[in-house]
């Protein structure tokens, strides 16, 4: 983890590093952090809502290849990143990914006996 942080929020890093007494349930305060870890998350959830209409209109096999699409582009987007704005754009396109997977098997689940 220092390794990551060092290179992509060096001043969380830092205050990491100088502040020994930190309380285990609020380490930094840092707005870029914060957004970088929720964004998968909030991805996930809108990408969830308008998948359940893709899936309707188009069908399940133009779903899992836009969550498929969505996920190699994260892949190759997060491994190539140099700064914290390529990762978050990345962890939204792995929500997108995620949300548009579970509607398929959500639509898979309802269809079987």
């Amino acid at each position: 983890m220092e390794p990551f942080l060092k290179k992509f929020f060096p001043e969380v890093y830092t205050k990491m590093n100088e502040d020994t007494n930190i309380s285990n349930y609020c380490k930094f305060d840092s707005q870029l952090l914060t957004t970088f870890t929720s964004s998968l998350y909030i991805a996930g959830l809108v990408a969830s809502l308008f998948a359940s209409s893709v899936t309707r209109v188009f069908g399940r096999k133009p779903s899992i290849h836009l969550g498929g699409a969505a996920f190699l582009a994260s892949s190759a987007l997060g491994g190539a990143a140099l700064n914290v704005y390529k990762l978050i754009f990345g962890r939204i396109l792995l929500g997108i990914g995620v949300g548009f997977a579970n509607q398929t098997l959500d639509a898979y689940k309802s269809r079987t006996p």
